[in-house]
């Protein structure tokens, strides 16, 4: 058996190669098509409204809920959302500036977010129907920073209590917690600021101690003793200086 050099192997390869590169080059190209990017505004699988301020999330002003026959009423609610509204309540950061809101059914409701703070705040609305506001029935206006924005939804024909929040995390945990009440709601939600309990209270229990006793007896007789001592250091000190004839 004769062995072919490594060499013409290569040369072989190299011409069938390029052979093929040529019948490539000499077929007729196809015209490239350009196909435009995707519209994301507003995103229509969940009637998102995204601009350089924020969004609307499933607004709407003109589908009728079950059982709504038609609109019966009107509504304007406007929220103001910042730290500055928390300082009303022990421990908490951020805040609305009211805590509940009572609507009709079958109202068309105009709400306005005002964001006071330099950071993004929400308000979100639970457990709408999930047909006017896919997926999830929520309804939500969202800010980045300071500014305004408005957004509508129908209420619902039952009588109902819905959750109002702001959904960045830690923001609801630290005050952001609000109630919107339906035709009188169905209750009250907990933990909603300075109207219903705390779920879980903080609560720092102490342990009294005979040594943790002592310390306390130990930093009150502290406290009442130094500013008599300051006062005696003083008057001893202007009975020591010289006076102006004494200087003379």
């Amino acid at each position: 058996m004769h062995r072919i050099p490594l060499s013409i192997v290569l040369f072989m390869l190299s011409q069938t190669a390029v052979t093929q590169t040529r019948s490539t080059e000499s077929q007729p190209s196809e015209p490239m098509t350009v196909r435009p990017a995707p519209d994301t505004t507003p995103h229509q699988h969940h009637r998102m409204h995204i601009d350089m301020d924020g969004m609307v999330m499933n607004k709407n002003s003109e589908t009728l809920p079950e059982g709504c026959e038609r609109i019966a009423g009107e509504a304007e609610i406007t929220v103001h959302a910042g730290r500055r509204h928390a300082r009303r309540f022990n421990g908490k950061i951020f805040a609305f500036d009211r805590q509940e809101w009572s609507v009709q059914p079958c109202t068309r409701v105009r709400i306005t977010l005002v964001n006071d703070d330099d950071i993004r705040h929400q308000l979100m609305i639970h457990e709408l129907p999930v047909y006017l506001h896919p997926p999830f029935g929520m309804f939500t206006i969202e800010l980045n920073g300071k500014g305004r924005k408005t957004g509508t939804l129908i209420t619902p024909k039952e009588k109902k209590t819905y959750l109002v929040h702001c959904d960045v995390p830690q923001h609801m945990e630290n005050g952001m917690k609000a109630q919107l009440k339906v035709d009188g709601g169905d209750g009250d939600l907990s933990s909603i600021p300075g109207l219903t309990a705390e779920e879980t209270p903080d609560h720092y229990p102490v342990e009294w101690s005979n040594q943790a006793y002592a310390l306390l007896c130990i930093a009150a007789f502290t406290g009442l003793t130094i500013p008599f001592l300051l006062r005696g250091l003083l008057r001893n000190r202007r009975s020591t200086s010289p006076t102006a004839d004494q200087k003379k």
